[in-house]
């Protein structure tokens, strides 16, 4: 103990560093944790999905007509308030917001759960982390089909 009370006090520069990361660490995760979004991976939302889950993809038109996930519902975050309504029906499932790297998702998420949806997720990385996982992706905006 004496010899770390001696290495404190000769550098107590590096000792402050250490102690203020440690704090900014433990913040962080506590705010993340407070906040309640929750980020899952490509390979947990497969999980959701076969269990009912409901895919709202949240980038523009054009991003979605390029490349989404089977089935997702394209909603764009700029006009997600304004069709809360017709999301209401959703409020028993669970919703997984897609955007492009997966940081835009986080906002619809704490948008949801204001409206009262109880399990809403972020993708974790977005469409990027899912096409890095190699998991199948539909182009066009049609999912069906045609007969």
């Amino acid at each position: 103990m004496d010899r770390f009370l001696e290495f404190a006090g000769n550098n107590t520069l590096l000792v402050f560093a250490l102690v203020t990361s440690l704090l900014l660490v433990i913040f962080s995760e506590l705010r993340r944790k407070a906040s309640g979004v929750l980020n899952i991976e490509p390979n947990d939302v497969v999980r959701l999905i076969n269990h009912d889950a409901v895919i709202l993809d949240l980038r523009s038109n054009e991003a979605f007509a390029r490349g989404h996930i089977v089935n997702a519902r394209n909603v764009p975050l700029d006009e997600l308030a304004a069709r809360m309504d017709k999301l209401e029906n959703l409020k028993s499932k669970p919703v997984i917001a897609v955007c492009d790297a997966g940081i835009a998702s986080t906002k619809a998420v704490n948008t949801l759960r204001n409206s009262g949806f109880g399990n809403v997720y972020g993708l974790k990385g977005g469409m990027s982390g899912w096409t890095e996982a190699g998991l199948p992706v539909v182009t066009g905006k049609k999912t069906r089909s045609k007969k």
